[in-house]
């Protein structure tokens, strides 16, 4: 079973900004479509960016245009770059990587997830 490891949460001040990474660990697995989400207490989980095997990239609509999702293909890697962060985007923060799909799709939601990290917002 692939393990995904998350790093780069922890406590920001509105406004701020943090740098989201999301790698395999302990497996040869390449990334190849990977989805980023978010569960706040007491809400359901929701998607927030996408990225395909080539690059392409979605994002939801309540955070586009402070948030972009890339990859480094080289270090196996996908990020997360969140920038003026608002205190309701507290929540615990996931990455859900394709088993075999080069795009992302809600199916891959059964592949693999990262334990999450926590993200705070917060004066």
């Amino acid at each position: 079973q692939v393990q995904l490891v998350e790093s780069g949460g922890g406590l920001v001040q509105p406004g701020g900004s943090l740098r989201l990474s999301c790698a395999p660990s302990g497996s040869d697995f390449s990334l190849k479509a990977v989805g980023w989400y978010r569960q706040a207490p007491g809400k359901q989980r929701e998607l927030v960016a996408t990225i395909g095997s080539g690059g392409s990239t979605n994002v939801a609509d309540s955070v586009k245009g402070r948030f972009t999702i890339s990859r480094d293909n080289a270090n196996n890697t996908v990020y997360l770059q969140m920038s003026s962060l608002k205190p309701e985007e507290t929540a615990v923060y996931y990455c859900n990587a394709c088993r075999w799909s080069l795009r992302y799709a809600r199916s891959c939601m059964y592949d693999y997830w990262g334990q999450g990290t926590q993200v705070t917002v917060s004066s």
